[in-house]
């Protein structure tokens, strides 16, 4: 575990609970820049993740499910909407941040 991204990660996801709380009413990202926006942001909350834990599955579990909690979390704001594009974006981008981030990664067996 790398302390480090993993703090990181709890920040970003801070960040991300922060802007769902905004009240936009009729404002934001138009469609469809704004799934690409859902789609970025879990994708570096995936990549932090998989670079702090250092595997795929606990990384786009964690990036996954906290996009459900932070949808679930945006319905509950006066003016906001959860959409399931919106976390079909959160899930993609979860999925291919974790995923990409394994990439930078040297594999187990060469590790010291």
């Amino acid at each position: 575990m790398r302390p480090f991204y993993a703090l990181l990660a709890l920040l970003w996801m801070g960040v991300l609970w922060w802007l769902s709380e905004r009240p936009f009413p009729g404002a934001g990202l138009p469609h469809p820049w704004d799934k690409l926006a859902h789609f970025l942001a879990y994708a570096l909350l995936g990549a932090l993740w998989r670079r702090g834990l250092g595997r795929f599955l606990p990384a786009f579990l964690l990036a996954a499910l906290y996009g459900v909690v932070d949808e679930w979390h945006q319905s509950l704001v006066p003016g906001r909407e959860a959409f399931g594009l919106d976390l079909v974006a959160d899930f993609l981008g979860a999925y291919v941040g974790a995923r990409g981030a394994g990439r930078w990664e040297a594999p187990e067996a060469s590790r010291p």
